[in-house]
């Protein structure tokens, strides 16, 4: 059913606080507060404010340019774009199966872009507000701080990204808005020199790895209370995850459960994804709200990204990470863990499996060599999942006789968590603004909500519609005569 906070009456008698610009997330976006007379609040709501058309100014390209094209959408987690859209090409060439060089460089290229994301969002993005409290100095809760104070700590963060970003760059040319995947396969395999390279750090990797999931288990402990309990919501979720039950991030079915941990769905082939899961949108947010079809709108949202993964797997094919993974699970009795800050923990057990599988990939013969692309009968449509750092990641492109798109269909990671994410801060305004004289730290932990989910927000906002605007009218002196808003369903008030 909504929630009381998203079905405030009256709005425009409410005093309105807005949380603007989000800080340290990818992109732009901003939430507001509607608080009452008695400092109640009534409503809460994520915005993404800005607009980003890939699906529609795609059409008319050659499908080939798609996976050099989307990836556009991101400077943070282009190699998912480049990936998922790679995937969709392939079966649009027919490429059913791919040569054992381009699936394993195309894994190693996706565990070196997992890695450095979940390291730049852990260190440099959340690791103030963990290390230091919501409450610290606003000066000083942040990157600087934690140099400043944990030297080793963000060095750690800084060396563990450029490792990955070196894995990314080896694989497909650039470190950002690489070319490697192409319909069918990869355009180049590696070298000897190359794979040496790569091998050289990759043990202190896994042992910084390692470090990382012993520093935030520490964390989550040591205020246990409020970490399991701060933002939580009870949600279902969904993610990739292999043919045996493992955990999955390049290519399986899909798999979702309840909150109770018991499936809706199990390994389902993600190219009839759009029978499991549709999208709903709502006036004042630019960014869909996927939910799954079978449990309808109101209660069929759901969460994806680390927390999911690490929930939904029965295993991890790794050493390190499966012991993580099970003392991870050891918390919730058999049941889900649904704390929201547990993401952070999920995604360093991520982390540190991604550096074990990459070195067990540096060993493999197949990377260096000469068989790249596979080819069959040309398809006019195609899909490509992929477990992006954020979640899951999906593309779908029709093309038409003359090899040109003309359906462009993408549900990003950030997307699928929009419901949740919401949830999250309305959680957060019921335990801790409710009643209170609002302050930059307490509306600080809306954001810390928010920065748990790691959205991409310029990934989320693709979906063609029309623009809110708001229109004002002021005088010589700049003082506000008059206000008009349209709103994304072109409907116009007068404001003033």
């Amino acid at each position: 059913m909504p929630s009381e906070l998203e079905t405030a009456k009256d709005p425009e008698k409410l005093d309105r606080i807005v949380i603007e610009p989000l800080t340290r997330v990818e992109g732009h976006g901003k939430v507001t507060l509607l608080q009452d007379e008695n400092l109640q609040i009534k409503q809460a709501r994520l915005h993404i404010a800005e607009f980003r058309g890939f699906e529609k100014f795609i059409q008319g390209r050659p499908y080939w340019e798609l996976p050099v094209l989307v990836q556009r959408l991101c400077g943070i987690c282009p190699v998912s774009h480049h990936l998922a859209a790679a995937k969709a090409t392939d079966m649009i060439v027919g490429a059913m199966q791919l040569t054992p060089t381009a699936e394993k460089i195309r894994r190693l290229m996706h565990y070196g872009q997992t890695l450095q994301s979940h390291a730049l969002h852990f260190f440099h993005l959340c690791s103030p507000d963990l290390l230091f409290g919501y409450d610290d100095d606003v000066r000083h809760r942040n990157i600087v701080g934690v140099i400043e104070d944990s030297p080793e700590i963000a060095r750690q963060g800084v060396m563990l990204r450029k490792y990955g970003q070196e894995v990314i760059r080896v694989t497909s040319g650039k470190r950002v808005h690489g070319t490697g995947a192409i319909p069918g396969g990869i355009n180049k395999s590696l070298s000897r020199e190359e794979i040496d390279y790569l091998k050289t750090d990759i043990d202190q990797v896994i042992d910084w790895a390692q470090q990382a999931v012993v520093l935030i288990r520490r964390i989550f402990f040591e205020h246990y209370d409020y970490h399991i309990n701060f933002a939580s919501i009870d949600s279902s979720m969904m993610s990739m995850v292999r043919e045996d039950g493992a955990y999955e991030i390049y290519h399986g079915g899909l798999r979702a459960r309840d909150r109770n941990g018991r499936d809706i769905f199990n390994h389902v082939d993600y190219r009839n994804y759009s029978d499991y899961i549709k999208e709903g949108v709502k006036n004042w947010s630019y960014m869909k709200f996927p939910f799954i079809t079978s449990l309808g709108q109101e209660d069929g949202w759901y969460r994806v990204g680390s927390l999911a993964r690490v929930n939904n797997c029965d295993f991890f094919s790794t050493e390190r990470a499966e012991a993580e993974r099970v003392e991870f699970r050891a918390i919730s009795d058999g049941l889900p863990v649904q704390s929201t800050l547990a993401y952070h923990w999920a995604r360093l057990i991520e982390l540190l499996h991604c550096a074990e599988a990459i070195r067990e990939l540096l060993d493999d013969s197949d990377l260096g060599g000469s068989e790249l692309v596979n080819k069959g009968e040309m398809q006019l449509h195609g899909t490509g999942v992929i477990e992006a750092p954020r979640g899951t990641l999906f593309h779908h492109y029709e093309i038409d006789e003359n090899s040109l798109v003309t359906r462009a269909s993408l549900i990003v990671s950030t997307t699928n968590n929009n419901q949740a994410m919401n949830e999250s801060i309305r959680r957060v305004a019921t335990q801790y603004l409710d009643g209170q004289q609002l302050t930059e730290a307490l509306l600080n932990q809306v954001e810390v909500a928010i920065r748990a989910y790691d959205p991409c927000l310029s990934c989320a906002t693709h979906a063609m519609g029309k623009m809110p605007l708001q229109i004002d009218l002021v005088n010589k002196d700049n003082a506000l005569i008059d206000r008009l808003e349209k709103n994304a369903s072109g409907k116009i008030k007068r404001r003033l």
